[in-house]
């Protein structure tokens, strides 16, 4: 299906491997100029550098905070000065999942810490990009949530309320914007193959000892996914390319689930 991309402008954070790769290899693939956002400077250049080299499009490093004001808004003023103007904002950073202890006994510190990078870095992200965004009908924003948002997933509490939080604040925005010719969407994923959840699978499996394919379709059973497998950083890629095109222009405050049937079969 040809998207009609050629020569827009994506911004992504967190774009340096995982789902923010996904999607940026996704929109470079129709033609899209990326800019990268993520923290660690050699893998944000290393992705660009595969990208631009890949698809022949620009792909710009930018070495940003979202959980720092000053960092971002330098970010914002990068990417106007090389490209001018950003049609499509993808609000992908966050924190992964690494502490298993019960959340409920945390400090405030470390409750706070994941707000601010996934929830209050996304709000950040679109007031500093947003003066950047066309109003002729190609601004996109993108915000990609996670099934956590809609069910409770142990022990996932915060992850959860980032989620919940980012699926809100799509519906709210698309309604502020919407005078403005601008969409706001959020992907939904469940569990997605991302580098570091491959790895892990790897481990568990042999721990098991059982075949990644075998022990994958168990565990994703288990957890209620009716596909029986995770989903792929290509599958949300390309849903976020669809939205980000004309042909998504009539979707518009959608909570958008690619979670292998997860959601609707939670135990």
């Amino acid at each position: 299906m040809e998207l009609n991309l050629k020569g827009r402008v994506a911004v992504i954070t967190g774009a340096s491997k995982g789902v923010g790769k996904g999607v940026a290899r996704a929109l470079a693939g129709e033609g899209v100029n990326i800019a990268l956002i993520a923290r660690g400077r050699e893998a944000l250049v290393q992705a660009a550098e595969e990208i631009a080299g890949e698809f022949h499009v620009q792909a710009l490093p930018v070495e940003a905070d979202v959980t720092d004001t000053a960092s971002m808004r330098a970010a914002a003023a990068k990417v106007r000065e090389h490209f001018g103007h950003a049609n499509i904002l993808v609000n992908n950073a966050g924190a992964a999942i690494r502490r298993q202890d019960r959340e409920i006994t945390w400090d405030d510190s470390d409750w706070i810490n994941q707000v601010e990078i996934k929830s209050v870095g996304a709000l950040r992200m679109i007031r500093e990009f947003l003066p950047l965004v066309p109003r002729d009908g190609t601004g996109r924003i993108i915000n990609i949530a996670g099934a956590s948002g809609s069910m409770a997933w142990m022990p996932a509490l915060t992850y959860g309320l980032n989620n919940a939080a980012l699926m809100h604040v799509s519906g709210y925005l698309a309604a502020d914007l919407a005078d403005e010719d601008i969409t706001v969407n959020a992907i939904v994923p469940g569990l997605v193959g991302t580098e570091w959840r491959e790895a892990w699978a790897d481990g568990a499996a042999a721990q098991a000892g059982k075949s990644k394919a075998q022990w994958l379709h168990d565990f994703c059973r288990s957890k209620g996914i009716l596909s029986g497998r995770w989903g792929t950083v290509e599958e949300i890629g390309d849903l976020a390319a669809f939205i980000a095109s004309d042909k998504g222009c009539y979707i518009n405050g959608a909570k958008l689930a690619v979670d292998g049937g997860l959601t609707v079969n939670a135990r």
